[in-house]
């Protein structure tokens, strides 16, 4: 075999940094397309060669090197011939944490300063030619969200970078489908609120959620929002929501569910009377603008719309219960009221001192959710009823249901 294999990315980083490895990835020095298929490795993807391992499964990929060709992620012309080296390979990645070799006897390459930087928990571009790909702005983010909370901070110099490629418009030749890549996985990452807060320090955030990024500076009610400040509520919420449920659907509805105080006019400041509706079509509109999956954007859109209503479910009374559970179509999709309770309990734990408080709603909504389920519709069916008569019936049942257990548990 004449050519060289080395470990690289994320499984190199990760392991220096006592990160258990979940993929590994190895590039390939001084080989051809031909040699490896026959080697019996299975060739993927379009871009450039890349094969999959005949026994292992892991990914091969040939050293290259990108050419920028034109404006946006995608516009790059490879070379991947065999006279590639290593640090020409390692040159065009991102950070300088995913620009470490390793090969067979365990020794590193890093001529990029890699391990240097992971000890002094730096992100760092490799080169100038970081601002080649605009998708680097989200993926430096994303990165900051993982690692935040090991004392991982934005190099000055990256920043400033980051935000050339926002100040010449680069961000907008990123598709829909790569940016909700990128943030919904940043969603579930240990820190997520790092992310937008990355994303707002470089302009970002203004240019892919100004909807989001409108929210800071704007005051909420000092009594109910210690920490005041709308986007500050909102990136509690969305680490609380991370940390307690780590669903995507869960932290979507969060990231999205007060967008409608950045439409209060500033002489009502800081109450926000009808946020809720106000919100609805700027839900609508983000969950299009990224296409987002049906279901997330139908969840992110009951929260919105009915998250003040599960806060004050102890205080009203059974037939609004059972019109909050129609709202959300509680008995045919009752996962959905999972979804629900679990967002509005992020929304009012994740509040500066809140966290440790107890959310009584939500199990109280689950609760009546099952009793009015146990109405036996059978006997309903024997006494005759029918059509909208027997629909009218249930619901009369199911509300009776919902206030017998109300009054069991003395609410």
């Amino acid at each position: 075999m004449g050519f060289e294999v080395y470990l690289v990315g994320g499984a190199v980083r990760d392991d220096l940094l006592g990160i258990a490895v979940a993929d590994r990835d190895w590039v390939v020095i001084g080989a051809s397309v031909d040699e490896l298929l026959n080697l019996g490795y299975r060739q993927i993807g379009n871009e450039f060669p890349c094969f999959l391992h005949p026994q292992t499964k892991e990914e091969y990929a040939l050293a290259r090197t990108e050419i920028k060709s034109g404006m946006g992620h995608t516009g790059f012309v490879c070379d991947f011939g065999p006279e590639i080296t290593l640090e020409e390979d390692l040159s065009r990645r991102d950070l300088t944490i995913n620009a470490i070799a390793k090969n067979a006897a365990g020794e590193y390459v890093d001529p990029y300063g890699g391990r240097r930087d992971l000890k002094s928990r730096t992100l760092r571009h490799v080169s100038a030619a970081f601002v080649e790909d605009p998708l680097r702005v989200l993926r430096v983010a994303r990165f900051a969200a993982r690692y935040s909370a090991l004392g991982f901070t934005v190099h000055a110099d990256t920043m400033a970078l980051m935000q050339q490629l926002v100040t010449r418009g680069e961000l907008s030749s990123l598709t829909p489908e790569r940016v909700w890549k990128e943030m919904s996985r940043a969603l579930l990452e240990t820190r997520p609120s790092e992310f937008f807060r990355v994303l707002r320090a470089c302009g970002a955030l203004a240019v892919i959620l100004p909807e989001l990024d409108q929210l800071f500076g704007v005051p909420q009610p000092p009594l109910h929002h210690p920490e005041i400040d709308t986007g500050e509520h909102v990136m509690l919420a969305i680490d609380f929501a991370k940390q307690q449920f780590n669903s995507i659907t869960v932290s979507w509805a969060v990231l999205l569910h007060d967008l409608g105080k950045g439409l209060t006019a500033a002489d009502e400041w800081p109450k926000h009377i009808k946020h809720e509706v106000r919100g609805v079509p700027l839900v609508e509109t983000v969950s299009k603008r990224f296409k987002v999956p049906k279901e997330l954007a139908a969840v992110a859109r009951l929260v919105v719309e009915h998250h003040l209503r599960c806060h004050r479910l102890s205080s009203v009374k059974p037939a609004a219960i059972m019109r909050l559970l129609e709202a959300l179509d509680a008995f045919r999709r009752p996962v959905r009221v999972e979804y629900f309770t679990r967002a509005c309990e992020a929304d009012a734990r994740g509040r500066l001192g809140f966290d440790a408080r107890s959310y009584p709603q939500a199990k109280l909504l689950i609760h009546c959710m099952l009793e009015a389920k146990q109405v036996e519709i059978k006997l309903l069916l024997d006494q005759g009823y029918k059509g909208i008569k027997l629909a009218e019936q249930i619901r009369l049942m199911r509300i009776k249901a919902i206030a017998e257990y109300m009054a069991s548990i003395k609410i």
